[in-house]
């Protein structure tokens, strides 16, 4: 990989230390392309080579097992941040953001252009890629709500324009071909006050600030809600609130986030996770599904 790659090359890299549950083992290797270009030369050599790769974004939503990853990580952290005004048309502005960057950032410059559409988004970790593919949501509004379209590095090598009518977004996912890679994302956004887009954006942070734990690790909600329910309103109702498996433990302050007190493994974290499941299914009679993405060796 060092005969073409440009970008940072780490190796043996603990991921514990790219993702917000603060758990898991090594990558073989974690790389930092540093533009497009580098990239698609890593995609092309991965694909021939059979090289197991997952494209890491802030890990706010990802468990990584204690074993883990064999393979290449791929972050899009150093290359891929920039957010630009792209332009306007028929009362709407669209603002390229690449997919490498932090949501937050997104959000941060429609304020400062008194843009709004996604406030809903405010306190969301997390990445822009990591945000279209999990379709992040919060408070009514979703991912899908505020996009134009997206720019794919597809699996056969080309990177092709996809607009929001031939996107499947659906609750907490986004359907794209397996292996592909998101590189760039056009947000669609309408002419607001800033004052009261600003003043939007502090009620949504305190909201997050009073109901969920943001002083311990978490991944956020584990789980997605059941059609006609909510995942910590059952979980809440069996008594698992402070329920703790190792260094894990289920939020005192809201029961769809587990969090790690400080000496978890992603063992307590998926014994816990399965714990509930079993519990909601025999007790509610609800399979409940997890909303974070589980990756690496056991």
């Amino acid at each position: 990989m060092r005969d073409f790659f440009r970008g940072d090359l780490l190796y043996n890299a603990l991921l514990r230390d790219f993702v917000s549950f603060k758990v898991g083992g090594p990558a073989e290797v974690l790389a930092f392309p540093c533009d497009e270009e580098d990239l698609l030369r890593l995609w092309l050599f991965l694909q021939e080579e059979k090289i197991p790769f997952f494209v890491l974004g802030e890990g706010t939503n990802v468990l990584v097992r204690d074993g883990g990853f064999k393979g290449v990580m791929i972050k899009l952290s150093s290359g891929f941040t920039g957010v630009v005004w792209d332009k306007e048309e028929e009362g709407r502005v669209l603002v390229r953001a690449q997919a490498g960057g932090r949501l937050s950032r997104v959000l941060e410059f429609a304020l400062q252009n008194s843009l709004t559409g996604l406030e809903f988004a405010s306190g969301i970790p997390g990445s822009v890629g990591g945000a279209l593919v999990m379709n992040a949501g919060a408070y009514g509004g979703e991912i899908k709500d505020v996009i134009y379209s997206i720019r794919v590095l597809s699996p056969d090598g080309s990177v092709n324009h996809l607009s929001r009518e031939a996107l499947q977004f659906a609750y907490r996912k986004l359907d794209i071909s397996p292996g592909s890679v998101i590189v760039e994302a056009l947000f669609e956004f309408e002419q607001g006050n800033k004052q009261k887009i600003a003043s939007l954006i502090q009620e949504t942070l305190n909201k997050r600030k009073n109901s969920q734990p943001l002083g311990l690790p978490s991944a956020g909600s584990v789980f997605k809600n059941p059609q006609g329910s909510f995942a910590a309103k059952l979980i809440e109702e069996l008594g698992f609130k402070d329920y703790q498996v190792g260094g894990a433990a289920i939020s005192e302050r809201h029961a769809n986030f587990i969090v790690n007190r400080g000496s978890a493994t992603a063992k307590n974290i998926l014994e816990l996770i399965r714990t509930i499941q079993e519990k909601v299914w025999q007790e509610k009679g609800i399979q409940l599904e997890p909303e974070i993405r589980v990756v690496g060796e056991g």
